[in-house]
């Protein structure tokens, strides 16, 4: 299957909607909300297939890592991305809580920073998996916390033997 057979497959609405999904959770940094969010993802990716947990961070906090297990003898991949946005600022016309689509937009807290690379790595991985293609190498999908405090779930992750031979952050 060439590129452009694979592009085609990708769901913009579901990857929308995805995205959405991620947006309707009040994932500020060090709540309860974020811990959620974790929650969610791991769900997620164990619903495509990866083998997923929530990793301890510190205190109450989780990350999300999943892994796509390749065949054998290829280079691992990570995509790594944090869930912890900041609290909702003046000014908002629409609820930031409501991951609203309109044919411009998704409006919410963190879609820009940065739920929608989050989503956009998963809707990829789950494209590729859909479309049965089979890799050599893992595909690893990290959701951590703590990109305000220092990184401290990317941090926990490395610490706790979460690595990959590239990754994209």
């Amino acid at each position: 299957m060439n590129a452009d057979e694979l592009i085609k497959r990708v769901d913009d609405k579901a990857s929308l909607d995805f995205l959405a999904a991620m947006a309707r959770h009040k994932s500020y940094s060090q709540t309860e909300g974020e811990r959620q969010l974790a929650a969610f993802m791991a769900e997620q990716m164990r619903g495509i297939g990866l083998d997923a947990q929530l990793q301890k961070v510190e205190g109450e906090r989780v990350n999300a890592i999943g892994t796509w297990r390749g065949a054998g003898g290829g280079k691992s991949l990570l995509f790594n991305g944090h869930l912890d946005t900041n609290p909702v600022s003046e000014g908002w016309t629409v609820d930031p809580w409501g991951g609203l689509v309109d044919d411009k937009f998704i409006y919410g807290i963190g879609v820009s920073n940065m739920k929608a690379g989050d989503a956009a790595y998963f809707c990829a991985v789950k494209t590729l998996i859909d479309a049965g293609v089979k890799l050599r190498g893992d595909v690893i999908l990290t959701y951590v916390v703590g990109e305000l405090q220092g990184g401290v779930g990317t941090l926990a992750a490395i610490r706790q033997g979460v690595k990959a031979d590239y990754f994209i952050n």
